[in-house]
C-alpha cells in the first residue's frame, strides 16, 4: 500500500468516524482541534489503524499524533516495518 492509498484510506475511516464528506479531510488536518475527536474517537481510530496494519500499534505512537498526516506516517511506518520483518 502506497502512502496515496494509506491517505484515502484514513480520510476515509476519519470522514465515517466524524460523520463528515473525506474529501474535506486533508492531511493538515488537526484531529482535535478540525475534526472533533475526543477521547472515544481517539480509541477508535487506534482500532482502526491496527486493523488497517495488522499490528498492535504502540500506545505511545499513537499518543504523539495531531494531524491526519501524523497517522498517515505511523501507518506508512508499521506497514513498512511489517514488510521487512516478514522479508518482503
Amino acid at each position: 500500500m502506497n502512502r496515496t492509498e494509506i491517505s484515502t484510506e484514513i480520510r476515509a475511516r476519519i470522514a465515517e468516524m466524524c460523520e463528515v464528506d473525506a474529501a474535506s479531510i486533508r492531511e493538515e488536518s488537526l484531529l482535535r482541534e478540525d475534526l472533533d475527536l475526543d477521547s472515544i474517537d481517539a480509541i477508535d481510530l487506534a482500532v482502526r489503524v491496527q486493523e488497517l496494519t495488522g499490528t498492535r500499534v504502540q500506545e505511545s505512537a499513537l499518543r504523539s499524533v495531531r494531524t491526519v498526516a501524523d497517522v498517515v506516517n505511523l501507518v506508512e511506518g508499521v506497514l513498512a516495518s511489517n514488510a521487512v520483518d516478514s522479508g518482503k
